[in-house]
């Protein structure tokens, strides 16, 4: 039956001016992300992979020199486009060297050294830069001075702040009254 009509469709259709194309009918797979993106979030993603947050961690016993290479550290990651999100010092760590005489006990000499120690904390480091960076970096290192890079976690935080022994003290008050117990101050 629609073969017969087929024909007749084509002269209704001619009579009245309209045009009839055929449209094959192709299906494609689109992802479902390319739908409802702008394609200029495309040119927002970076180049090349990256490493999220790293840590440099210099060390050394000799404050005016550890500065210094903290501060050529900083300019080096600044003109290879490498985000420096903080860069902090930690409070000296003392430490004591006894010198002992010769097949004795016996103190010989004493000596008391400082460890400094500062942080340059990275972030959004390109793969491309990092070895470039590290390369420089191993390549001025002073003597007596300690590199360390490492990925920041939240254990670098927490050594980043200085404990409060009066909020400490308070806290642990305030567990003991919670707690039903009787070691608390009494005014």
């Amino acid at each position: 039956m629609l073969r017969k009509l087929n024909p007749l469709i084509g002269q209704v259709l001619k009579q009245t001016n309209v045009q009839v194309s055929r449209k094959v009918a192709t299906t494609s797979c689109v992802r479902a992300t390319d739908v409802y993106e702008p394609d200029y979030l495309d040119s927002l993603k970076p180049q090349y992979p990256q490493y999220p947050n790293l840590n440099v961690q210099i060390k050394g016993y000799d404050y005016p020199i550890l500065e210094s290479y903290q501060r050529y550290l900083h300019n080096v990651a600044e003109y290879l486009d490498i985000d420096v999100a903080d860069c902090y010092a930690l409070p000296p760590q003392n430490m004591t060297v006894q010198r002992l005489k010769p097949n004795s006990m016996v103190t010989d000499s004493e000596y008391r050294l400082k460890i400094y120690e500062r942080n340059i904390q990275l972030q959004d480091v390109d793969v491309p830069a990092y070895p470039a960076f590290l390369r420089l970096a191993q390549a001025a290192l002073p003597e007596g001075v300690e590199l360390t890079v490492q990925e920041h976690t939240d254990e670098c935080e927490e050594r980043r702040y200085v404990p409060d022994k009066d909020l400490l003290e308070l806290k642990a008050e305030l567990e003991r009254m919670q707690s039903g117990g009787s070691g608390g101050k009494k005014k």
